[in-house]
């Protein structure tokens, strides 16, 4: 987690995954990232997993996430 100005920023290189693997949640100031790669024979190739806390004067409800065209996941979050 780096702090930019009023904002926390979260970043992660998921760019071995195509946007419908990724699954990002938030519960209680903490963020979630999970993703999985399945060979098309249904078994799992490849995983990614990553969680972290967010500061206490984050505000929990300002939690966003954006995937660029590099694969590169952003998760932001406003400072109170």
């Amino acid at each position: 987690v780096r702090a930019q100005g009023d904002t926390y920023q979260v970043v992660a290189d998921v760019s071995q995954f195509e946007p419908s693997d990724i699954v990002v949640t938030t519960s209680n100031c903490h963020v979630a990232i999970q993703a999985e790669k399945v060979a098309e024979d249904g078994t799992v190739c490849d995983t990614f997993t990553h969680k972290c806390q967010l500061p206490e004067d984050t505000d929990p409800l300002s939690v966003s996430c954006t995937l660029t065209e590099t694969g590169t996941l952003v998760i932001t979050a406003r400072r109170r």
